[in-house]
């Protein structure tokens, strides 16, 4: 493997891990160095210039800001969670009282001597299975219609009237369920 290391002109390359030899410092660069805030502090009772004070003072609050806005963005993501566990918990309990319900009309009619009727999909996958050779003008519209343009092209379509109409017009140039 390569190892990124800086050289004293602070210069960024690129050197094989066998041509370093040992004791010599490597240091990895982070992806985003750039916006790094540098610690530089002071030592204490020396004269600084002005605009190296400016750019320590700049620097604490720059640091401060960034720290606000990494634990704002936590508490937030941290709420977001929250949320998708409650809404997931939600879902979790309609779909598994959905199940109940129709297992106990199954076993009504079962008890009854009725047939239960399944109730129907209300979704459907339609894929095209036939080209666009020797096709004749009306299925190729509809299949226009449908979002089917190419072979083994699929779409989901919602079950209604009109949309089952289409599907009979076009039944022996697609498959679905």
């Amino acid at each position: 493997g390569h190892l990124l290391t800086r050289s004293h002109f602070g210069s960024r390359n690129f050197m094989p891990r066998a041509l370093l030899t040992r004791g010599q410092e490597v240091s990895t660069v982070v992806m985003a160095e750039r916006y790094l805030i540098t610690r530089d502090a002071a030592v204490e009772g020396a004269s600084v210039p002005e605009l190296v004070k400016l750019k320590l003072e700049l620097n604490t609050k720059l640091a401060a800001e960034k720290k606000d806005a990494a634990a704002a963005k936590e508490k937030s993501r941290q709420e977001e969670r929250e949320k998708l566990k409650e809404r997931t918990m939600q879902y979790e309990k309609e779909y598994s009282s959905s199940e109940k319900e129709l297992i106990a009309l199954r076993r009504e009619a079962k008890v009854n001597g009725n047939f239960f009727v399944e109730p129907e999909a209300k979704l459907l996958f339609v894929v095209r299975i036939v080209g666009i050779i020797k096709l004749s003008p009306k299925p190729r519209k509809v299949l226009q219609l449908l979002r089917l343009k190419q072979l083994h092209n699929g779409v989901f379509l919602k079950v209604n009237k009109p949309i089952l109409n289409m599907l009979k017009l076009v039944q022996p140039y697609v498959t679905y369920g």
